[in-house]
C-alpha cells in the first residue's frame, strides 16, 4: 500500500486569489419556509433521470419517496413537503432547458417534520448493502459534480484506496453554506467519513480545510478519533484549492495525470457536505429532501446561509431574501464557476450550494465588459492550475478548431475554474470558450 504523505505546507502550482466575500461566514443556518408550490424535476443529477412513483392527485407526505431510480446511475427523489401531486409536466429549468418536473401543492399546514424514513442499522450491513442504502436516500455530489454518490464509492476492483480527500476548501468567493456545515453540524460530517471509510476499505481520512477557516478546523478536530485515522488540515488559502487534483496534490503530495481518476493514484476525493448528508441521513433512512445554500449579494436584503427545500421556486426564495430589484442578475453558484441562471422559474436542485443576486447598476458595463484582442501576457499561462495554455486554447477555440484543442492542448484536462478568464486583462471569455468546445466535441462524438 502507497505510504501517506500528509500535507506539509506545500501547496498546488500557480492559482489565483480572487477577493473573497465571506460577509455571510458568521451567521447561522437558517430554515426557509415552504413555497406552497415546489418544483421537482426527476433530472437532477448525472445519469439517467428518475422515474415518477406517484400519480396526479395522490396525496405525498415529507420524505416520501415521488420518484424511483432509472438503473445504477441515477438516484430517486423524495417529497420536500406534504401536499399533493398537483401535475407532471415540463417545467423551465436554470439553464433554458425543459424537464419533466413533479408539481406538488403543499398543504397550508405541512410541518417541517419528516414524516417518511427506514431507519437501519448501518453496521449490520455489507459494502452492496451500505452502496444501496447511500443510493436510496438519493444524494449526489453536492459540490457542484452532481454524480450519484453511491455510484461514485463503487470504486474498481483491485483498486486500493489509501487516502480519503474531504473537501472542505470551499474556495469560491462569496460561498459559505460548506463553512455552516462544518461549524454546525461536524458530527454529521465525521459520521459519514465513516461510513464512506467503511465502504472504501478502512483508508485514513484526511479533511482539508482553508486556513482562513479556524472555527471550522476546531469544530472539527473536537470530534475525531485519537487513532488518527482521520485528521483535519488547515491548507493554504488560494483558488481552486478545492479542485479534487490540487487537494490531492496539497495534502499528499500526488499528482493525478491527465486523462486520469483519483483513485488511479490512491485517493478518494468527496465534498464536506455531500458526507455530512449521508451521515445524517443513511442511519434515519431518510432522502435528500433540502440542503444548505448561500444567498447573497448587492440585491440581498437579508444575505445567509438557508436551509432550503428541495424544489423551491427561485422567485420564491429572493422574495423571501428581499431580493426585488426590477433589474438584477442570478448565478447559480459562485462568481467564478457558477452559471447565470436563464429563467426565474426555475426550482432549487440539489446541485445548487449557492446563488448569487446583484442589482444591474452594480455589474459591469458594455464598456468594461468589451473584449480585445489577446496581448500575449502570460497572466492566464501563470494562472491556470493544470498548466495549460488558455491564450492558444482560445484561439484555436476562435477558429473553432476544436479537435486540434483536444488532441495538442489538452482541452480535456480544463475543468472549467475559471482563473484564466479572471485574470485576463483583454476580457476575453476564454473559459465560455472552453465550454463550448467541449460541447461541440460531445455532440460529435455521440
Amino acid at each position: 500500500m502507497r505510504l501517506l504523505n500528509f500535507f506539509r505546507g506545500e501547496t498546488f502550482a500557480r492559482g489565483v486569489h480572487p477577493p473573497q466575500h465571506k460577509e455571510t461566514a458568521e451567521l447561522p443556518i437558517r430554515r426557509l419556509p415552504f413555497a406552497p408550490r415546489l418544483i421537482v424535476p426527476l433530472s437532477q443529477h448525472v445519469g439517467r433521470p428518475a422515474r415518477p412513483l406517484v400519480q396526479v392527485g395522490q396525496e405525498v407526505v415529507r420524505g416520501e419517496p415521488i420518484a424511483a431510480a432509472e438503473g445504477f446511475i441515477s438516484v430517486p427523489h423524495h417529497a420536500p413537503a406534504s401536499g399533493v401531486i398537483e401535475a407532471i409536466r415540463l417545467h423551465p429549468t436554470a439553464d433554458g432547458l425543459w424537464a419533466e418536473s413533479i408539481i406538488i401543492r403543499v398543504h397550508a399546514a405541512s410541518s417541517q417534520e419528516v414524516l417518511w424514513s427506514r431507519p437501519r442499522d448501518l453496521t449490520q450491513l455489507d459494502a452492496e448493502g451500505l452502496i444501496h442504502a447511500v443510493q436510496d436516500t438519493g444524494i449526489v455530489g453536492l459540490g457542484g459534480g452532481v454524480f450519484p454518490t453511491h455510484a461514485k464509492l463503487r470504486v474498481p476492483k483491485q483498486t486500493v484506496i489509501d487516502t480519503l480527500v474531504v473537501n472542505g476548501c470551499e474556495c469560491e468567493p462569496y460561498l459559505t453554506s460548506d463553512y455552516r456545515i462544518m461549524v454546525e453540524h461536524a458530527d454529521d460530517l465525521v459520521a459519514g467519513v465513516r461510513i464512506a471509510r467503511q465502504l472504501l476499505g478502512g483508508p485514513r481520512a484526511i479533511i482539508g480545510v482553508e486556513d482562513n477557516k479556524p472555527a471550522a478546523v476546531a469544530a472539527i478536530k473536537s470530534l475525531l478519533p485519537d487513532d488518527g485515522s482521520i485528521r483535519v488540515e488547515a491548507v493554504p488559502t488560494k483558488y481552486p484549492q478545492g479542485a479534487g487534483e490540487m487537494l490531492i496534490k496539497t495534502l499528499t503530495g500526488r499528482e493525478v495525470p491527465p486523462d486520469s481518476r483519483s483513485y488511479q493514484v490512491g485517493a478518494y476525493v468527496q465534498n464536506v457536505a455531500t458526507l455530512a448528508g449521508m451521515g445524517r441521513l443513511m442511519p434515519r433512512g431518510e432522502g435528500f429532501i433540502e440542503r444548505v445554500i448561500t444567498v447573497v449579494g448587492t440585491a440581498v436584503e437579508r444575505p445567509g446561509n438557508y436551509l432550503v427545500p428541495l424544489g423551491t421556486p427561485l422567485r420564491f426564495l429572493l422574495d423571501y431574501v428581499g431580493a426585488r430589484d426590477e433589474s438584477i442578475e442570478v448565478i447559480f453558484g459562485g462568481p467564478m464557476m457558477g452559471q447565470a441562471i436563464a429563467s426565474l422559474d426555475a426550482p432549487i436542485i440539489k446541485g445548487v450550494a449557492g446563488i448569487l443576486v446583484f442589482r444591474g447598476r452594480d455589474l459591469p458595463t458594455q464598456q468594461t465588459r468589451k473584449t480585445y484582442p489577446c496581448i500575449k501576457c502570460g497572466e492566464c499561462i501563470e494562472s491556470c492550475p493544470m498548466g495549460l495554455n488558455p491564450s492558444t486554447l482560445g484561439m484555436l477555440a476562435v477558429k473553432r478548431e476544436y479537435e486540434s484543442m483536444a488532441d495538442r492542448y489538452r482541452l480535456g484536462a480544463c475543468f472549467e475554474c475559471g482563473s484564466c478568464t479572471y485574470v485576463c486583462p483583454a476580457n476575453i471569455p476564454l473559459v465560455q470558450h472552453f465550454r463550448i468546445a467541449k460541447s461541440v466535441l460531445r455532440g460529435r462524438a455521440s
